[in-house]
C-alpha cells in the first residue's frame, strides 16, 4: 500500500503542480525522498527562508492562475511563511500550504520544543493559519491527509481564489494508507467547476448606462488580471472613449500610454486618475474591491453615491456594494461579463467628446510628465530611476515592486506600456516581497526580462533570494534604491527622525558573495546603461543605486 508521502506527491502531480517551494523541516522533510523519485515530473526548489518560499509560491499562483505550493515545518511555515500566505489571502492568489503540527512522535502534550499541536505548553498551528487562509484542515491519519490536500487544491482554486492549508500530524507522513473507509478518490473530480452564467439583462442595463453617460470611467481591479480580461477592457475603453483607472494591484492592467488610460488611483497613485474618477458621472468598478487604499481613504469628493451612478462587477457577490452602495451589482467573472458587453456592443457617438475630456484632465494634472527633482552631487534621485524604467521597459519586460518610497515614486510616475507586466504586493503590502516575486516571475516566464525595484530596507529582508537565483540559474535584475533607511517612514517623520536610518550596505558586494553580479550607480546618466547591461549574459544582477537620503516622496503624492 502507498504511504502518505507517496500519495501526497501523486496528488500534486495529478493537480498539475510542476514546482514546489520549500525550506523543509520535520514532517515535510519526510516527503522529500518521494519527491526525489518523481523529480522528472515535479521540481522541489529549496529556498533559504520560509518567507522567500511563501512569496515565490504566492507569485506563481498569481501569474499562472493555478495554486502555487509552499511547504514548510509548522512553527516556521505559520510565522515566517505567513508573509506570503497573508499576501495570497488579501490579494486573492491561489496557493496551497502543506505543513505539519511539529509533533515529535507523540510528545505534543509534554511541551516539546517547536510543538504546534495546540496542547498546553505549545502553540497551535491550525489557529495560526486559520485566520489567514480560506480553508485550513488538520489531518491526524493518512486518509485525512490526502483528502485534506485534495480539498486544499479545490478551495484555493475556486472564486475568490486564495490560500488553503493542509496540516499533517508529523508522524503520519511515512504511514501506509489503509484500504478502509472512508475511500479515497482521484483529485480530478473534486476540482470540477462551472462558473455561473452572466445575467444578460444586467449587462444590457450596463450598456444603456454607458451609452447615456457623459464621462464614464472603468475602475479596473485585480479581478480583471485574474480573469485575463484586461485586453477586453482596453478594446471597450478605446471603442467608446471610456477612461480606465486602476487599483494598486491592477496598475498597468492596460497600456498606460493609451489615450484612455489615466493611471492608478489613490494617495500613492496618480493625481490624473483621482481627478478623472471625481469628474465621472458613471463609475463601473470591475473586479475591484474599492478598498480605502486606492480611493484616498474614501475621499467624499472622489466616489459620490447618489450623485454618480455606480456599477460593480465582481465574481464574489459579497464584494459588490462592500465599500460603497451601488446602483447596479453584477455577479460574474470579469472576463465573462465583459465578453457579453462586447457582444452587445457600445455606441461610439460620444467617443470623441469623452476622449477630449480625458485629455483635458491628463494635461491639467501632468499625466506622463516627470517632475523636476534632482539629487545632490554623487547621488541619484528616485525619479531618475523611474525615468530610466520608462525608457527601458519593453513589451516583454516584467517589473516587480517592493513596499516603501521606491514604490510610491513608481506608481505615481511610471506609465506601464506592457499590460499585466507589473506585479505588486497589493494585499499585505509588506517590505521584502519584490525580490522573491521577481525570481518566481522569471521561473513562470523564462523568456522575458524580469526586474525588481526595492529599497534597501525591503531588499535587506529578502536578499536570500539571491541564493535561490544562483542555485537555480534564475536570470533577474534587482535594482536597489539605497537611501540608507526606510524612506517612507523617514519622510513621514519630518525633522524628528529616529528608528528609520540604516548604516550604508554595499549590496553590489553582497551580491558577489552570493555568486551573483553586482553593479553600482552613482549618477543619473548611468542608470539606463546599467539596466541594459544587467540583462546581458544571463545570471542574477544587483544594481546598487546610491540614492540621496534627502529625496522625499511626499511631493509626488496627491494630497
Amino acid at each position: 500500500m502507498p504511504t502518505t508521502a507517496e500519495t501526497i506527491v501523486q496528488t500534486m502531480i495529478d493537480a498539475g503542480v510542476k514546482r514546489i517551494f520549500t525550506l523543509p523541516g520535520l514532517g515535510v522533510s519526510r516527503t522529500l525522498d518521494k519527491f526525489f523519485d518523481r523529480q522528472d515530473e515535479i521540481e522541489v526548489l529549496l529556498c533559504r527562508s520560509e518567507l522567500i518560499a511563501s512569496v515565490m509560491a504566492q507569485t506563481t499562483g498569481r501569474l499562472t492562475g493555478k495554486p502555487g505550493v509552499f511547504m514548510g515545518q509548522g512553527p516556521f511555515a505559520s510565522s515566517l511563511g505567513a508573509f506570503g500566505i497573508m499576501e495570497a489571502h488579501m490579494s486573492g492568489s491561489p496557493m496551497v500550504i502543506l505543513t505539519d503540527d511539529s509533533d515529535y512522535d507523540g510528545y505534543g502534550q509534554y511541551g516539546i520544543y517547536q510543538g504546534m499541536t495546540g496542547e498546553y505548553g505549545g502553540s497551535d498551528v491550525k489557529s495560526a493559519l486559520k485566520g489567514i487562509t480560506k480553508y485550513c484542515c488538520y489531518a491526524t491519519d493518512p486518509t485525512e491527509a490526502i483528502y485534506g490536500l485534495q480539498m486544499a487544491f479545490k478551495h484555493a482554486s475556486l472564486p475568490r481564489t486564495g490560500p488553503a492549508a493542509m496540516i499533517m500530524k508529523s508522524g503520519i507522513v511515512r504511514q501506509e494508507i489503509p484500504d478502509t473507509r472512508p475511500l479515497l478518490y482521484p483529485i480530478g473530480g473534486y476540482l470540477e467547476y462551472t462558473p455561473q452564467k452572466v445575467d444578460p439583462d444586467a449587462i444590457q442595463k450596463l450598456a444603456v448606462l454607458i451609452n447615456k453617460a457623459k464621462q464614464p470611467v472603468f475602475v479596473v481591479g485585480n479581478g480583471v488580471l485574474a480573469a485575463n480580461a484586461n485586453h477586453t477592457v482596453a478594446l471597450l475603453a478605446d471603442a467608446a472613449g471610456i477612461a480606465v483607472a486602476t487599483s494598486y494591484n491592477a496598475k498597468g492592467a492596460v497600456d498606460e500610454t493609451s489615450d484612455f488610460a489615466v493611471g492608478m488611483m489613490g494617495n500613492w497613485g496618480c493625481k490624473t486618475a483621482n481627478k478623472m474618477v471625481e469628474a465621472a458621472d458613471l463609475v463601473v468598478m470591475i473586479g475591484a474591491s474599492m478598498g480605502p487604499d486606492y480611493t484616498k481613504f474614501r475621499d467624499p469628493k472622489m466616489i459620490r453615491p447618489g450623485d454618480q451612478t455606480l456599477v460593480q462587477i465582481d465574481v464574489d457577490p459579497r464584494n459588490a456594494g462592500w465599500v460603497y452602495p451601488v446602483d447596479l451589482a453584477i455577479t460574474a467573472d470579469a472576463a465573462d461579463a465583459l465578453n457579453v458587453l462586447s457582444a452587445i456592443g457600445l455606441e461610439d457617438q460620444n467617443r470623441k467628446q469623452r476622449l477630449q475630456g480625458i485629455a483635458t484632465i491628463q494635461k491639467e494634472n501632468g499625466y506622463g510628465v516627470f517632475p523636476e527633482m534632482t539629487a545632490r552631487q554623487g547621488y541619484v534621485h528616485p525619479v531618475d530611476i523611474v525615468k530610466a524604467f520608462q525608457t527601458f521597459l519593453g513589451p516583454d519586460d516584467y517589473l516587480t515592486l517592493d513596499a516603501g518610497a521606491n514604490r510610491i515614486f513608481t506608481t505615481a510616475l511610471l506609465r506601464m506600456a506592457a499590460p499585466g507586466h507589473l506585479l505588486v504586493s497589493g494585499g499585505l503590502g509588506g517590505m521584502g516581497w519584490g525580490a522573491p516575486a521577481a525570481a518566481a516571475t522569471k521561473l513562470v516566464h523564462p523568456g522575458s526580462r524580469v526586474t525588481n525595484f526595492s529599497g534597501d530596507g525591503g531588499f535587506g529582508i529578502s536578499l536570500q533570494t539571491l541564493s535561490a537565483c544562483a542555485q537555480n540559474d534564475i536570470d533577474a535584475t534587482f535594482v536597489i534604491s539605497n537611501n540608507q533607511g526606510l524612506g517612507m517612514v523617514r519622510d513621514n517623520l519630518g525633522d524628528k527622525v529616529t528608528g528609520a536610518n540604516y548604516d550604508n550596505l554595499d549590496f553590489a558586494k553582497i551580491a558577489e558573495g552570493f555568486g551573483c553580479r553586482g553593479m553600482t550607480v552613482t549618477h543619473p546618466d548611468e542608470m539606463l546603461d546599467a539596466l541594459e547591461e544587467s540583462h546581458k549574459d544571463g545570471g542574477a544582477t544587483v544594481i546598487n543605486v546610491v540614492v540621496d537620503p534627502e529625496a522625499n516622496y511626499i511631493p509626488v503624492m496627491d494630497p
